[in-house]
C-alpha cells in the first residue's frame, strides 16, 4: 500500500501479508487515529502482524506533526540514550511547552523521570499521557512498575492488567502480573 487509505484498507485483508504490509506502511505514513486502529492488529492471528502493530504504533506515537518538535524529540532521545539525564528532561520540558499535546514527549519525560527515582513526577507525567493517548499501554505499564516499586501490589496490578487489554503482547507486564497475583494470593493466605 502507498496511501494511509490504501494501508487502513491493507489491515481487513485475509492474507497475513497484506496485513502486515498495511501495517508497516501506517508506521511510516499513519496519524494518531490510525494508532487506535492499529490496536485491533495487537490481536491478530499472525505474530509478525502483531510485532509490527506494537512497532508502528510507537513510531506513529512519536511523530508530533511539528518537524522542529521532531527534531528536538530526536535530540532528547539521543540524551537519554547518552545518560544525560537532566538534559534529556529540559529537552523534552522545551517540546512540552511548545507543543503540549503531543502525548509521547510526556511519557519520555514520565520515563526520565522513573530513571531519576523521581516517582511522583513520573506518576504525574503518566497521567498526562494517558489523557491524551488512552491507549498508552507503555505509560500504562510505567504506572504498574512504579506501584510495583512502591509496594502497592493491588495498584500495579490493575495497571499492567490495562496494559495487557490493550496489548496482549507485553512479556514483560504478564510475568510481572503473574508475580503480583501470586504475591498478593499468599497474602491473602497468611490473613485466613
Amino acid at each position: 500500500p502507498r496511501t494511509r487509505a490504501q494501508a487502513l484498507q491493507a489491515l481487513t485483508q485475509p492474507a497475513p501479508p497484506t496485513r502486515l504490509a498495511g501495517v508497516q506502511r501506517l508506521g511510516e505514513i499513519g496519524t494518531m487515529p490510525d494508532a487506535d486502529r492499529l490496536v485491533a492488529m495487537l490481536r491478530d492471528d499472525d505474530a509478525k502482524v502483531r510485532l509490527y502493530a506494537s512497532v508502528s504504533m510507537w513510531q506513529i506515537w512519536s511523530r508530533s506533526g511539528d518537524r522542529a518538535v521532531d527534531v528536538m524529540y530526536q535530540r532528547g532521545i539521543d540524551q537519554m540514550e547518552a545518560g544525560d539525564l537532566p538534559e534529556a528532561v529540559a529537552t523534552f520540558s522545551a517540546i512540552i511547552r511548545r507543543k503540549p499535546a503531543f502525548a509521547e514527549a510526556w511519557n519520555k519525560r514520565a520515563t526520565l523521570f522513573y530513571m531519576m527515582g523521581l516517582m511522583e513526577q513520573s506518576l504525574q507525567d503518566c497521567d498526562q499521557v494517558i489523557k491524551r493517548n488512552r491507549n498508552h499501554f507503555g505509560a500504562l505499564s510505567g504506572y504498574g512498575q512504579i506501584y510495583l516499586d512502591q509496594g502497592d501490589l493491588a495498584r500495579a496490578a490493575t495497571y499492567f492488567e490495562r496494559a495487557l487489554a490493550i496489548n496482549p503482547n507485553l512479556p514483560g507486564a504478564a510475568t510481572l502480573l503473574l508475580q503480583i497475583r501470586e504475591r498478593l494470593q499468599a497474602q491473602r493466605d497468611k490473613t485466613v
